[in-house]
C-alpha cells in the first residue's frame, strides 16, 4: 500500500503527443488574449481591464425566466435552428432596430455564441485557397478560424487616423482573384471603431463589384455613443450577400450564457445549419428561454448599462490624453485603443511591464493584426473607481520609462 502510494505521488512521465495533431494545429499560435487574462487569474492586486466582458450581472428577470424554465422541466432539445419564439423576437427586433427583414422560419439561426455563428458562416464558405479578407486589426478569433477551414486570411491595415474605418481604396488594394469573403466588425473590437451608412456605400460598391460574401459581426450593434449602428446588411443590395451575426453577450451582460444567431440568404443558412445539426445539434434550451426574456423586456437594462460605459468611456480616453498616451475616441463597444508608441516599446513589452511594474493588465495591439503594433487595448468594463486607479498607475509606470 505504502508503494502504491508512493507511485502515485511520482510525476507521470508520458512520451509527447504533439505528433499526432495536425500541422495546422499545432503552427497556430494560443489566444494572445487568454495569455494575459491567465497572468492575471489568482492576482488580486492586479487591475484587469484585459478581457471583453462586462461587469454587470445578467438582468434579474432573464435570469430568473431561465430557473422559472429549469423549474417547469423545459431542458430538451429544441427544433435545431432554436426555438421559433426565439427566432421570431430576432427577426423583430432587427427590422424595427436596424431595418433589415428577416423571415424568421428560413433566414435565422440561433447558435452558441456568436463564435459558433462566425465559424459556421466561413466552414459552409471556405472552399480550401480562398482567400478571406479582413480588415484589422480585428477580433483575435476570423484569422485562425479561416485557417482551420483550409482559407487563407488575408488582412487589411485600417488606422487611427480614419478612425480605424475600413475604406474602399484599401479593400480593392487587397482583392484578388481568389478573394471570396469580407469578414466586417463594426463597432469595432479592439478599437471602438464605427462605419457609417456613408461609409458603407462605397464598400458595398466594391463587395458587388467583386462578388464578395460578407460576413457583418455585429456583437457591439446595440453598444454606441453618439451615432446609431448602421447594419451593412441594411445597405442597398447586400441584405442576400451577407451573413449577419449577432449575439447577447455584450448588449445584455450575458457573456456565459452562450447565445448567438445568424441571419441570412436561406440558401447561406441552411448550409450552415447543417452543420449545426451534426456539430452542437441546439443551442441550449434554457439560454434560448432567457435569451427570448432579454429581447422582449431588456432594453431598459441595457440602455443603463450602455450608459454606463459611455460616461466610462469619455473618462478613460480623457485620462489616457492627460498622461500623454494618444487615444482615439471610440464610437462603440467598451474598448479604448491608446497609443504606446511614444514610449519606444513594442506593445509586447508594454504590456507585459505594465503587469509586472504597474499591476495593470491589458492586451497588446499586435495580437489584433495588421495596425495593433503600437497600441494596447483597455477594456472600460469595469468600475469608474478601478479605471481611475488604473490610469493612475498606468501615468505613473510611464513617468518611470
Amino acid at each position: 500500500m505504502i508503494e502504491h502510494k508512493q507511485a502515485q505521488q511520482q510525476p507521470l512521465q508520458t512520451k509527447s503527443m504533439s505528433g499526432y495533431l495536425a500541422p495546422l494545429v499545432r503552427e497556430i499560435p494560443p489566444s494572445g488574449i487568454r495569455k494575459f487574462f491567465d497572468l492575471v487569474s489568482g492576482s488580486k492586486d492586479i487591475i484587469s481591464l484585459g478581457v471583453g466582458e462586462p461587469d454587470f450581472s445578467t438582468p434579474w428577470h432573464v435570469r430568473e425566466a431561465c430557473v422559472y424554465s429549469l423549474e417547469r422541466g423545459n431542458t430538451k432539445y429544441t427544433p435545431n435552428s432554436g426555438l421559433p419564439e426565439l427566432r421570431e423576437a430576432i427577426a423583430e427586433y432587427l427590422y424595427e432596430s436596424f431595418h433589415v427583414p428577416y423571415e424568421p422560419s428560413e433566414e435565422v439561426i440561433v447558435t452558441v455564441g456568436g463564435s459558433e455563428a462566425i465559424d459556421l458562416a466561413l466552414r459552409a464558405l471556405v472552399t480550401p485557397g480562398d482567400e478571406i479578407l479582413i480588415p484589422e486589426p480585428c477580433y483575435i478569433s476570423y484569422s485562425p478560424i479561416t485557417r482551420i477551414g483550409g482559407g487563407i486570411p488575408v488582412g487589411i491595415e485600417t488606422f487611427a487616423k480614419d478612425g480605424f474605418k475600413l475604406t474602399a481604396e484599401s479593400l480593392k488594394a487587397a482583392i484578388t482573384p481568389r478573394s471570396k469573403v469580407l469578414i466586417l466588425c463594426y463597432p469595432s473590437n479592439p478599437t471602438g471603431g464605427i462605419m457609417t451608412y456613408e461609409d458603407w456605400l462605397p464598400i458595398a460598391k466594391v463587395v458587388e463589384e467583386h462578388d464578395l460574401i460578407v460576413i457583418s459581426d455585429e456583437i457591439y450593434a446595440e453598444l454606441t455613443y453618439e451615432q446609431k449602428h448602421v447594419s451593412f446588411a441594411s445597405i442597398p443590395g447586400m441584405r442576400d450577400r451577407t451573413i449577419l451575426v449577432s449575439g447577447f453577450s455584450k448588449a445584455f451582460a450575458m457573456t456565459g450564457w452562450r447565445m448567438g444567431y445568424a441571419c441570412g440568404h436561406p440558401d447561406l443558412i441552411s448550409a450552415m445549419l447543417k452543420i449545426h445539426q451534426y456539430t452542437v445539434m441546439c443551442a441550449p434550451s434554457m439560454g434560448q428561454v432567457a435569451a427570448l426574456e432579454a429581447l422582449k423586456h431588456g432594453m431598459e437594462e441595457k440602455d443603463r448599462m450602455v450608459e454606463s460605459y459611455n460616461q466610462r468611456r469619455r473618462l478613460v480616453v480623457q485620462g489616457f490624453r492627460d498622461i500623454g498616451l494618444q487615444c482615439h475616441e471610440p464610437q462603440g463597444a467598451f474598448y479604448a485603443f491608446p497609443s504606446i508608441q511614444a514610449t519606444g516599446l513594442s506593445s509586447e513589452e508594454f504590456a507585459e511591464r505594465l503587469i509586472r511594474e504597474a499591476k495593470v493588465a491589458a492586451v497588446p495591439g499586435n495580437v489584433f493584426g495588421k495596425g495593433g503594433e503600437g497600441f494596447v487595448r483597455c477594456s472600460y468594463a469595469t468600475s469608474v473607481n478601478q479605471l481611475i486607479e488604473a490610469i493612475d498607475r498606468i501615468g505613473n509606470f510611464i513617468k518611470k520609462l
